[in-house]
């Protein structure tokens, strides 16, 4: 089951205990990466672009309910 994802007007909410705060997400993505080795040989990132992003899972921190989240309105969208 893929869960979405929150947009600009929406968040996830834990349809069990209510949480809208904390989870754990799961996702594979694919990215390309460009990445510069100093002369040391130490690498790091200087810039990433994501082809492909899934989320996979998302677990509610406080109850540990593992897929039972809803997308919901944030505050003020609406009004």
């Amino acid at each position: 089951m893929t869960v979405p994802l929150p947009t600009a007007d929406t968040r996830w909410r834990c349809t069990l205990c209510g949480n809208l705060t904390r989870f754990d997400v799961t996702r594979s993505s694919k990215v390309v990466e460009y990445v510069h080795l100093d002369l040391a040989g130490e690498p790091s990132v200087e810039e990433r672009e994501v082809v492909s992003e899934t989320i996979e899972s998302v677990r509610c921190r406080w109850c540990n309910a593992v897929d039972q989240v809803e997308l919901v309105d944030r505050p003020g969208v609406g009004s």
